[in-house]
């Protein structure tokens, strides 16, 4: 199959999810949709490497994956979605990670979070209850 390039992977700092992305990282997110069993995720935080070998991952996925660096992974082609199943058992808060896909520390971005949320009670209000972001 022949992939051929989209405007949207033209834009600085954006990695959608879409088949070409993805097609290299099939184990990887196969592995991270395992995760959906406890057992799994038992597994996963005995030996993390030997469970990443267990799914063949390649080298440089693995090594993301060892590290905690999730901006990688969804480099790569993890699916955000089954990455958010490893956050937790990696010890990680979904603060953690999205401080990493922002490339600043947690505590700034739970700040950014604060500060963007400003006048939201407002905002809801005036949509009347509802809002769609």
């Amino acid at each position: 199959m022949v992939w051929n390039e989209k405007p949207y992977h033209k834009i600085p700092g954006t990695y959608v999810f879409d088949g070409k992305r993805s097609a290299g990282a099939f184990n990887l997110n196969k592995m991270l949709f395992s995760f959906n069993k406890e057992e799994n995720r038992k597994a996963f935080e005995a030996d993390p490497a030997a469970y990443a070998d267990k799914y063949q991952l390649p080298a440089d996925q693995k090594e993301a994956l060892l590290k905690g660096d999730f901006l990688e992974l969804l480099r790569q082609g993890g699916n955000i979605y089954y990455m958010a199943k490893l956050a937790i058992p990696a010890g990680f808060s979904v603060q953690d990670v999205g401080a990493a896909f922002h490339k600043i520390p947690t505590d700034a971005f739970k700040q950014h979070l604060l500060d963007q949320s400003s006048g939201f009670q407002e905002k809801l209000k005036e949509q009347e209850g509802y809002w769609n972001g």
